[in-house]
């Protein structure tokens, strides 16, 4: 009987850092992405794709979260962009008071695009806001068709959705067409992006949708 009341106190304590982190990220006119996805869908590599596509154009910061390691913080950093990591030890996702220590750590006058890669994980994630203009979801070619069957909340609650590794579907049983319906069905307004990082395809829409997405937070657009 308990139980109810504690998460919501959870949740409402999250949503108020989660303001503090959208006020502060504002006021350095840097738009924060959430990026979500189960493990391996590809996360990193659409950051690190979107790094290279930008440029000098787009100054691109990233908040690296993982229950263990550095493996990708250290990716981005060899890329170039200012990068923080949060190890969670064990927990399932980030939150808002760990993503405003790990903003604390990183020039944000000197970024325009932010990436908070958020732990592998298609449940957790979504119940908790960090102070994000925008949350995206990769799924994957390999990971089947029928993810939006099976984790409808994450697709409903999602700014975009990311199709990666679209160059193995000529090896791997996908349909496209029906995963589109899937998505629409739950998520009508979502953009929706079908690409591949290990070949670039696809990339430049994608980009064009983070740049539009800076102009909507700068009031440029």
């Amino acid at each position: 009987m308990v139980q109810v009341p504690i998460v919501r106190d959870i949740l409402s304590a999250n949503e108020r850092i989660a303001e503090e982190n959208r006020r502060l990220l504002e006021m350095h006119r840097v738009c924060a992405v959430n990026i979500m996805a189960s493990p391996g869908a590809g996360k990193t590599s659409l950051i690190l794709r979107t790094i290279e596509a930008a440029g000098e154009g787009l100054r691109v910061g990233v908040i690296e979260g993982d229950i263990a390691s550095r493996v990708d913080a250290d990716k981005v950093a060899a890329a170039g962009a200012p990068v923080v990591q949060i190890n969670t030890g064990g927990t399932c996702h980030l939150d808002a008071p760990m993503v405003r220590a790990a903003l604390e750590q990183l020039p944000l006058g000197e970024i325009d695009l932010l990436f908070v890669e958020n732990v592998g994980n298609l449940i957790c994630p979504v119940e908790f806001g960090l102070g994000e203009a925008a949350r995206v979801l990769v799924s994957s070619v390999p990971e089947g068709d029928d993810k939006p069957y099976k984790y409808p909340g994450i697709f409903a609650a999602v700014d975009a959705v990311v199709l990666n590794k679209t160059d193995l579907a000529p090896y791997v049983p996908f349909d496209r067409a029906a995963f589109r319906r899937l998505i629409a069905g739950i998520n009508p307004t979502a953009a929706f992006f079908e690409l591949s990082c290990a070949t670039g395809e696809g990339m430049a829409a994608w980009a064009a949708w983070l740049k539009a997405l800076l102009g909507r937070v700068r009031g440029t657009a």
